[in-house]
């Protein structure tokens, strides 16, 4: 390994003080060590699938208020 390393962090704009660069430093550290979340291959439930309280697309027509009622 060469005498030069690349910094960890690059502060591309701003003047930040020694306090603020410590703190930078202190959340990206944490941020760094946090564990990752468990990967779950079970299918979530649709009941807890939260894409689901989103507005459906509107498709307008003859009989589309009707058609509202019926589950997707």
């Amino acid at each position: 390994m060469s005498g030069e390393q690349r910094p960890v962090l690059r502060i591309v704009r701003g003047n930040p003080d020694d306090d603020e660069l410590a703190a930078l430093t202190a959340v990206v550290a944490a941020a760094s060590l946090a564990p990752a979340p468990p990967a779950s291959d079970e299918p979530r439930s649709r009941w807890a699938d939260r894409a689901r309280s989103l507005r459906q697309p509107l498709h307008p027509g003859a009989g589309s208020w009707r058609a509202s009622a019926f589950p997707r």
